[in-house]
C-alpha cells in the first residue's frame, strides 16, 4: 500500500500548486515525526506521555498526526516529559 501511495504523492507532486502547498506543511510533519520517534525511543504509548504532560491521549493523537497547533509552552511540556530540551532557532532561509 506505501509504494501505490508513494507513487500517487510523487506524480502529485509535479503540479507546482500542490507541491507549493505541501512544502507549506513540511515543518509540521517534521515535527510530528519527531516527537513520535522521541516518544516510541522512550518506548512511551501516546497514553502514557499524555498522563506525564497532563494531556489527553486524544491530544497527543492530534498533534503525532499535525491537527493541532502547538503553543511554546506545551512543546515545553512535552520536552519535559521525553527528558529532552526543547530548542527553536530561526534559521537564513536559502
Amino acid at each position: 500500500m506505501t509504494r501505490k501511495f508513494d507513487d500517487y504523492l510523487n506524480g502529485r507532486l509535479k503540479d507546482d500548486n500542490f507541491k507549493e502547498e505541501y512544502d507549506k506543511l513540511d515543518d509540521e510533519y517534521s515535527f510530528a515525526i519527531a516527537l513520535i520517534e522521541a516518544r516510541n525511543k522512550k518506548k512511551l504509548s501516546q497514553k502514557q506521555l499524555a498522563e506525564k504532560t497532563g494531556m489527553t491521549q486524544a491530544d497527543i493523537s492530534k498533534i503525532e498526526s499535525g491537527n493541532r497547533n502547538l503553543s511554546i509552552r506545551t512543546l515545553q511540556r512535552l520536552a519535559d516529559s521525553l527528558d529532552m530540551d526543547l530548542k527553536i532557532q530561526f534559521v537564513s532561509r536559502k
